[in-house]
């Protein structure tokens, strides 16, 4: 008798326990889109968005060059007084770590490229090839920046553009993962513009969050070629097949990937480059230079690297053309 009655309590304490859920919080934020997910049955919704939605904002005043008063953006019109906070000294740290190992292919001043192409937060030109190139290639050198020990930046030509696009995302990411294991999150997928960062399970599944790459012949309609595990990763993918540009003029074809060193739109058949790596930030980053340098450098410098595996979409006459590094899944 006593056995049954502690039976009917074993079923009725476990049978009654609540499973786990998925929360979702989604957004617009840093000009895209966000999607952040987690298990939980204990974190206050309302509390969780108040933190993402203050986290954003930091950012954006720190490093967005869209906003007139964030601290990048006085930087960039010359104010030499700024003392910048520790979000942006670690974007800097990273940009100089991933600008030194791939030899300058990786250069946050590539920004104002970025503006005279038209692809950054400036007035744009119809007419690209008007390009003043010899003056923009003296403001041009990550080189020619320095973090003092005050947290002020010096710039050897105060019309030097810094444009930390290329990784923010991806540190924005690694932000907003941070603080949902601050919270006590254990398995969550967090995700802004594709850019993302996974930990733990699917609470759904039980498996490794699964997620897709953009395929780059797609038309009006989303499509994916491929789908990967994320174990405890980040991942970042770049392309070219979205941000480009015509010359009203000339009627040439300008992409968004921009050889730092020369100033010039990369000529290339890789159509995208994604980076798995143990932080968004690096993987954010590191996709980026994959997209300018030349294929076979940028193999053996992933391959080099234990933290790093590459996934390469190319174009060779008319078909992609898919290319893992070693320890890709």
């Amino acid at each position: 008798m006593n056995r049954i009655k502690l039976l009917l309590i074993f079923v009725f304490i476990f049978g009654c326990e609540k499973k786990p859920q998925t929360i979702f919080h989604q957004g617009f934020a840093l000009g895209t889109t966000y999607s952040i997910q987690y298990e939980s049955i204990e974190l206050p919704y309302e509390e969780v968005q108040y933190g993402i939605d203050s986290l954003f904002y930091q950012i954006n005043k720190s490093m967005s060059t869209y906003l007139p008063q964030s601290d990048i953006t006085k930087i960039n019109r010359g104010d030499s007084t700024i003392i910048v906070d520790s979000h942006f000294k670690k974007v800097f740290t990273k940009s100089t770590e991933v600008w030194k190992k791939t030899d300058g292919y990786f250069d946050p001043t590539v920004g104002a490229w970025v503006n005279a192409y038209g692809f950054g937060p400036e007035k744009k030109s119809d007419h690209i090839h008007y390009i003043n190139r010899d003056s923009l290639l003296e403001i041009t050198g990550w080189s020619k920046i320095q973090l003092t020990k005050k947290g002020k930046i010096f710039k050897e030509n105060t019309s030097i553009y810094i444009d930390f696009n290329a990784l923010a995302k991806g540190y924005m990411v690694d932000v907003l993962g941070d603080y949902l294991v601050e919270l006590g999150s254990v398995n969550h997928l967090v995700e802004i513009g594709g850019e993302l960062v996974a930990r733990g399970r699917s609470p759904k599944s039980g498996e490794f969050w699964k997620v897709a790459i953009d395929d780059p012949n797609q038309q009006s309609e989303r499509s994916f070629i491929s789908t990967h595990d994320l174990r405890n990763q980040a991942l970042a993918t770049s392309g070219n097949y979205r941000k480009y540009r015509i010359d009203s003029l000339t009627g040439e074809k300008y992409v968004h990937s921009i050889d730092p060193r020369i100033g010039k739109p990369v000529l290339s058949n890789i159509l995208s480059a994604s980076v798995k790596a143990p932080d968004c930030i690096t993987a954010d980053a590191w996709a980026t230079a994959l997209m300018v340098m030349p294929l076979e450098k940028a193999k053996k410098l992933i391959e080099e690297d234990k933290n790093l595996e590459a996934y390469w979409i190319i174009s060779v006459n008319g078909n992609l053309i898919e290319i893992f590094s070693s320890g890709w899944d």
